[in-house]
C-alpha cells in the first residue's frame, strides 16, 4: 500500500491550493449549483490526467513547448473573462443572483466551465502528466499503485469542497458576502491569468 499512500499524499499536495478550478468548486458549492456534474468533471478531468502521465504522457507534453503555449494564452483569456464577470458581480448588487438554491446557469454551463478551468490550465499538464507521472515511474512495479492512490486524492478532495461548502450557505445568505467572495475571486482569475500569461 505504500505505492498508494505515497500518490494519494502527492495528489493531495498538488491539487489543495487555491486556484481558478477549486475557487469555482467552492463556489458552486456554496450556491448548491449543479454540485455534482461539476465534482465529476473535475474529478475525472483529474483521474484521465494521472493515469495519462502514468502511462507516459509527459514526455510527449515536455516535447511540445508549442501546445502548451497555446493553452496557457488561452487559458489566461478564459480567466480573464472569468474574473471580469465575477467583478461585474461584485461591483454591481443588481448582478448577482440570488443565493435561494435556484439554478441560475444551465448543467452545461457549469460543466463547460469546469472543462475549461481544468483543460486550460497549463499547469494542470505539468502537475499530472509530467510531475506525477516522474513520480510513479520511480515506483516502479507499484507505478498504477501510486496512479490509483492520486487519482484517489482527487476523487476526495473534489467532493469535500463541493459538498462540504454547503456549511458555509448561512454565512452567504447576505448579498455582500457574495460580493466580498466574487471580489476575492475576479482577483484571484485576474493574478492567475497574469502569471499564465508571464509563463510563471
Amino acid at each position: 500500500m505504500t505505492p498508494f499512500l505515497a500518490g494519494l499524499g502527492a495528489g493531495l499536495g498538488l491539487i489543495v491550493a487555491i486556484g481558478a478550478q477549486n475557487a469555482f468548486v467552492l463556489r458552486q458549492g456554496i450556491r448548491r449549483e449543479w454540485i455534482l456534474p461539476v465534482v465529476a468533471v473535475c474529478v475525472a478531468s483529474d483521474v484521465a490526467l494521472i493515469f495519462a502521465g502514468v502511462g507516459g504522457i509527459g514526455g510527449a507534453v515536455q516535447g511540445a513547448p508549442g501546445l502548451l503555449a497555446v493553452i496557457r494564452w488561452a487559458g489566461a483569456a478564459f480567466l480573464v473573462a472569468y474574473g471580469i464577470f465575477a467583478a461585474r458581480r461584485a461591483l454591481r448588487p443588481s448582478a448577482l443572483v440570488a443565493a435561494t438554491g435556484q439554478m441560475g446557469g444551465t448543467v452545461w454551463s457549469a460543466a463547460l466551465t469546469a472543462l475549461a478551468l481544468t483543460w486550460f490550465n497549463p499547469h494542470v499538464y505539468l502537475d499530472t502528466l509530467v510531475l506525477l507521472g516522474s513520480l510513479a515511474n520511480a515506483q516502479g512495479e507499484g507505478r498504477w499503485l501510486f496512479g490509483l492512490g492520486a487519482a484517489a486524492g482527487s476523487a476526495l478532495w473534489f467532493p469535500t469542497i463541493g459538498f462540504g461548502a454547503r456549511g458555509l450557505r448561512s454565512f452567504f445568505a447576505r448579498p455582500a458576502s457574495w460580493r466580498v467572495l466574487d471580489g476575492c475571486v475576479a482577483a484571484l482569475m485576474m493574478t492567475l491569468a497574469v502569471m499564465l500569461a508571464a509563463g510563471t
